[in-house]
């Protein structure tokens, strides 16, 4: 794969800023992160179903283009804020397997009960500028009044028992009205 293709996601970021920074490199528990800077915090479910992924997805996660995954999407907000935008991807033997628990979460965080099992592995941060066009972008700003030119996003693989579940996160701007 060419990492310097536009599509790309890549392995570090550049030209952020360090609060930006600050929150795509940090590999501990977003959540935890949040709820620390948050006197409210909430996630609000927003789609989770049995689907096709999209293309960078399922090569990825080494499944088939037509195997179905199930698919969740997420708000993270901070009082009445929407601070991220979560999207995660399980493929259809992980909802027998390891991942079973999660088709429950309701508006539970993933991160929650990720980062409790000392068992479950996290591969490096991928990190994605996306604007207009891109899915998640589109997805992500649902809940924005003003739409910015570009959204960061960053995503890894959780693996447990030899099944994997991608984890995308995309990182609103009031995400920056929280202190570091």
């Amino acid at each position: 794969m060419n990492t310097t293709h536009p599509q790309a996601w890549l392995p570090a970021v550049s030209s952020v800023s360090p609060q930006i920074r600050f929150w795509l490199q940090d590999r501990g528990s977003l959540t935890r992160r949040i709820q620390e800077r948050c006197e409210q915090f909430y996630v609000e479910p927003v789609f989770q179903q049995l689907t096709r992924i999209y293309g960078d997805e399922w090569i990825k996660m080494k499944v088939r283009s037509d195997e179905l995954a199930m698919v969740r999407e997420v708000y993270l907000y901070c009082c009445d804020k929407p601070v991220v935008f979560a999207h995660s991807v399980i493929p259809r033997p992980g909802l027998r397997g390891a991942w079973r628990a999660l088709s429950g979460l309701g508006n539970r965080s993933l991160g929650s009960m990720l980062f409790r099992n000392p068992r479950i592995k996290r591969t490096p941060l991928e990190f994605k500028k996306i604007g207009s066009g891109h899915f998640l972008y589109d997805r992500a700003v649902t809940r924005l009044t003003t739409l910015p030119a570009h959204l960061w996003a960053r995503r890894s693989l959780f693996t447990l028992q030899g099944q994997s579940i991608l984890v995308t996160e995309v990182f609103l701007p009031d995400i920056l009205d929280l202190k570091l």
